[in-house]
């Protein structure tokens, strides 16, 4: 191709570029027809701990006045006797569990820590956990230790992610569990607890 059609080409392209935007055309509408926020369903609560369960996440489903025997039992099951509990959880759900800040020696060597969480979602599995809230504590200390334990109410488990994202709208550090932390190596060998807790047990309050 010679000079002078390189440059007509050019010409007539730059052309066609300024008559579209002389032309003004007003832009077509944006579609954001977005999910909003429901009230759930029934089945939410079954739906959250099937997830879980998909997950490898172990799942107690007890009445709200069996969370501290509940708890009793999953520790004694664990063999667990060095305990951390978040500082703003019932005394009631663990009475020989440490409370308060620990460092990190501290939190590496504990057998087994205990929180409550924010927001819990049946669609994904999903626990959401304010590290703000006295009863969820540090994020160290749901990073740490090899095992977490965490009790979820009825009234918090939510259908979606649209809900969780509502409810957490005042809520500034935020941790999304989605069973036991767990990565896989290039041959997809699957490795588990390597950022976080090798198992998750959830307690779901009813």
């Amino acid at each position: 191709m010679t000079r002078t059609a390189r440059d007509t080409a050019r010409h007539q392209i730059l052309a066609r570029i300024t008559t579209a935007l002389d032309q003004n055309s007003p832009t077509p509408p944006i579609v954001r027809n977005y999910r909003r926020a429901g009230s759930g369903g029934p089945g939410d609560i079954e739906l959250f701990a099937d997830r879980l369960r998909d997950y490898g996440a172990h799942v107690r489903v007890v009445a709200a006045d069996g969370v501290a025997r509940s708890i009793a039992g999953a520790l004694a099951e664990r063999g667990a006797t060095r305990v951390l509990a978040a500082p703003g959880t019932p005394l009631a759900w663990a009475p020989d569990a440490a409370r308060g800040p620990a460092d990190v020696p501290t939190l590496t060597l504990t057998h087994a820590v205990i929180t409550a969480c924010c927001v819990a979602i049946a669609d994904t599995g999903t626990i959401v956990l304010d590290h703000d809230a006295a009863d969820q504590g540090t994020r160290a200390l749901t990073l740490l230790p090899d095992y977490h334990l965490v009790v979820v109410r009825r009234d918090q488990v939510v259908a979606g992610v649209p809900d969780a994202v509502a409810a957490l709208t005042e809520v500034r550090t935020q941790t999304w569990i989605s069973g036991p932390s767990a990565t896989s190596d290039i041959e997809l060998e699957r490795v588990e607890g390597v950022h976080g807790p090798r198992t998750l047990e959830v307690i779901l309050a009813l």
